[in-house]
C-alpha cells in the first residue's frame, strides 16, 4: 500500500534517473498524469503513455538525458524536494511562490485551475498546496 503516491512517483523517476534507466512503470492516477504532464512542458522527461488495463492502470515514463560539455549523459532531473506530504500540507498564496535555485527550477502546485507550475500559478493569480519542487 502507497500512503503518497505523488511522493512514490517522484522517488521512483529519482532513482530510476540514479540507476540510468530510459524508462519507469509507475501505477497509474489523473492526478499523476497531470504532473507527468507539466513535467514533461517543461521538459525534464521525454513522454508518458499511459495503459489502461482493467482493473488497474500503468503509466510508462520515458526519461530524459541531457549532454553535459563533454558528451556524457547527465539526468534532466538533477534534484526534486518533496514539500507536501499527507502529514504536513503546505499551502500559499500566489505572492508566496518561491523560487528555486533562482528561477532554474520549478514549482508544483495543486490549485483550483489544475496542476500548474510557479510561474502559471503567479500569472493566474492562484494559489495552492506546494506539492514539489524540482531543478
Amino acid at each position: 500500500m502507497i500512503n503518497y503516491p505523488i511522493g512514490d512517483m517522484l522517488v521512483r523517476l529519482k532513482n530510476a534517473y540514479l540507476a540510468r534507466h530510459e524508462q519507469v512503470v509507475i501505477p497509474g492516477s489523473k492526478m499523476k498524469e497531470a504532473v507527468l504532464s507539466v513535467l514533461k512542458k517543461e521538459g525534464y522527461i521525454k513522454d508518458f503513455k499511459v495503459d489502461k488495463q482493467p482493473p488497474k492502470s500503468f503509466i510508462t515514463v520515458y526519461l530524459r538525458y541531457n549532454l553535459d560539455k563533454h558528451r556524457r549523459p547527465q539526468p534532466a532531473i538533477q534534484g526534486l524536494k518533496l514539500v507536501s506530504t499527507p502529514g504536513r500540507r503546505i499551502y500559499i498564496s500566489y505572492n508566496q511562490i518561491p523560487p528555486v535555485f533562482s528561477g532554474i527550477g520549478i514549482n508544483i502546485l495543486s490549485t483550483n485551475k489544475g496542476i500548474l507550475t510557479g510561474a502559471q500559478a503567479q500569472k493566474a493569480k492562484t494559489g495552492g498546496e506546494l506539492i514539489c519542487q524540482i531543478w
